[in-house]
């Protein structure tokens, strides 16, 4: 049976992007942000990982019909994995984004008046510039999602009352630019 990560009982592309960028956040147990980031998971619709969350018979809460219950549970291990190896990966990256890139960034995304449109255009113009600083034998898709969650990673940990604000606008700009590269790596992990 061939998964789409859109399509059937699949998570949905922003639930997906969500769980993805979630995953990768909370595999940064040394942030400065994990007491946002753990109310924010609470918050964000569907309680993406709810692991922990035991109903009074023991088993564990789900609000995915019984029917597509295996196929979502797989599924979003599969993003879970992927977010982990991502996490991995972005630990030797890290390095290449400059303490003042990070700064300017915070500064644009502490300014209420900026719209959304105008934070992912910086999203995408710093992206750019990192773009140009890492090998050229990576594959560029996959660098450029993954530079995209280090950069809200390191956003948070400069900021971390900023963690909502660069989560939401993080997860559109995926979406809006990096979804089939989010839908080939689940895929991938499923298979």
């Amino acid at each position: 049976m061939d998964l789409k990560v859109s399509n059937g009982p699949g998570l949905g592309d922003e639930r997906t992007t969500s769980l993805l960028l979630l995953g990768f956040l909370q595999s940064c147990p040394h942030s400065c942000f994990q007491r946002e980031l753990e109310a924010l998971g609470h918050e964000l619709p569907g309680r993406l990982f709810h692991d922990e969350e035991l109903q009074t018979d023991g088993n564990r809460y789900s609000h995915f019909p019984l029917a597509a219950e295996t196929d979502s549970e797989r599924q979003e291990e599969a993003v879970r994995d992927v977010a982990r190896q991502l996490a991995e990966i972005g630990d030797r990256l890290e390095g290449s984004i400059r303490p003042g890139m990070v700064a300017g960034l915070a500064s644009h995304f502490s300014v209420r008046s900026l719209s959304e449109e105008d934070r992912r255009q910086c999203l995408a113009a710093a992206l750019e510039q990192l773009m140009q600083t890492c090998p050229a034998d990576m594959d560029h898709e996959k660098t450029r999602l993954l530079l995209t969650m280090l950069l809200a990673k390191k956003i948070a940990d400069h900021s971390p009352a900023l963690l909502r604000d660069v989560f939401r606008t993080t997860v559109t700009f995926i979406n809006q630019n990096l979804l089939a590269c989010v839908r080939n790596l689940v895929r991938n992990e499923m298979d």
